[in-house]
């Protein structure tokens, strides 16, 4: 795979200094979104340690579980051995900005997928929407406040509207979520704050 700047080196030796058990508990809003659906074909990109994909594995999902840092891939398949979903769990190395898991998935989910300044994150996130069958859903939550421990504190965030607009999605899907609701959040080291998150939830109609 081609090496860019902040690609999979950058991200190895950003999850080396995190505890392992961080980001290891679902997302409280993809279990909102997608507790009730039925299992299928799924995808988390920039899965981290892999919380959200582990927990749809354990609901009968097939998950793909997708990151650039071979550490937390490394973590994720790991997991998924001792709790005995090694059969359900596929873990795949990937530069989002250079290639993409083969599609279709009945359910793409994309938290927090941040990185520094120069990552296309609205051409990653159109790109990853193509992933998405007809009738599967594509779950995007992402930060819309900084949190203290964020490496950018100037950022402007984009509201959920504004954000969803920028995927360049085209015609053919249907909101089913878009808010920006507050939630108190854990850093790495322990620590609290509020923060706001974007959620958008769409389903391809065709």
């Amino acid at each position: 795979m081609t090496e860019h700047t902040h690609g999979e080196h950058y991200w190895d030796e950003h999850y080396a200094t995190i505890d392992p058990s961080w980001g290891t508990r679902p997302n409280a809003v993809v279990v909102d979104v997608v507790g009730s659906l039925p299992p299928g074909r799924a995808v988390d990109l920039g899965c981290g340690h892999g919380g959200d994909a582990l927990w749809l594995a354990s609901l009968g999902w097939h998950v793909t579980a997708v990151d650039a840092a071979a550490v937390a891939l490394g973590r994720v398949a790991q997991a998924a051995a001792d709790a005995g979903l090694t059969d359900r769990v596929t873990v795949e190395q990937h530069d989002l900005r250079v290639s993409m898991p083969s599609g279709p998935f009945d359910l793409v989910t994309a938290t927090y997928l941040h990185g520094p300044a120069e990552f296309p994150r609205a051409e990653v996130l159109h790109r990853a929407s193509q992933l998405v069958a007809p009738g599967g859903l594509f779950v995007v939550i992402e930060h819309a406040s900084s949190a203290p421990w964020f490496w950018d504190q100037h950022r402007v965030f984009p509201t959920p509207a504004e954000s969803l607009a920028s995927f360049d999605l085209g015609e053919g899907w249907s909101v089913e979520r878009l808010d920006a609701p507050r939630r108190t959040a854990s850093g790495p080291d322990g620590q609290t704050a509020e923060v706001s998150d974007n959620i958008i939830a769409v389903r391809r109609t065709r």
